[in-house]
């Protein structure tokens, strides 16, 4: 793991990859389903996510594509689980992909706040839903999402002793793990699946 020399420098995440061993990105091959899945999955526990998850996949029959989202109808799609909102961010994405507004093929020839331009521009897509996306689908190494609540809490238990960090200190704190703040972000996760 060539990240390793360069995380171990701080002690907190060298013991995190004592414990959970080596923990690597993968680029994924299906970069639509991962961003409609971040939008199911957002402000959601993951078991929750996945229950509902599991119900689009039955409804549109394992097709996750831009034409099927876009020619089931939304009353379907919110009977799943799904908000009316998200629902309609969904919509959006399918919109986009299906009229070529948004190129996923091409996307990962883009540096990161490229991407994270064009993806927010797309309504429902935040700034945590692209940053996701970067480090789960694209598997860029180097992306610290400060909105993600899970990363937050596991720095300031980790870092703060409990106290809540400002965002200058968690910035410093993230600082150091460049060009690698991906991988450690996996470490911080994981810390919390793990209590």
């Amino acid at each position: 793991m060539k990240s390793k020399k360069t995380l171990c420098r701080d002690l907190v995440i060298k013991e995190l990859i004592e414990k959970y061993g080596e923990l690597t990105l993968a680029e994924s091959s299906n970069n639509f389903t991962d961003l409609v899945r971040s939008i199911v999955a957002q402000q959601l526990s993951g078991k929750a996510a996945n229950t509902i998850w599991k119900r689009v996949e039955t409804l549109l029959n394992g097709e996750i594509t831009a034409d099927k989202f876009l020619s089931v109808s939304d009353d379907l799609i919110r009977q799943t689980g799904v908000s009316s909102n998200k629902t309609r961010y969904i919509k959006n994405i399918a919109q986009a992909v299906f009229d070529q507004s948004l190129d996923l093929k091409n996307l990962r020839n883009y540096d990161n706040e490229e991407i994270i331009r064009q993806l927010t521009m797309i309504k429902g897509v935040g700034q945590w839903t692209a940053e996701m996306f970067l480090i789960f689908s694209l598997a860029r190494e180097d992306v610290f999402s400060f909105g993600d609540g899970g990363l937050n809490s596991a720095i300031n238990k980790l870092y703060g002793s409990g106290v809540v960090l400002t965002k200058d200190e968690i910035k410093t704190i993230t600082e150091k793990w460049k060009p690698y703040r991906s991988i450690a972000s996996l470490y911080l996760w994981q810390s919390l699946d793990n209590k």
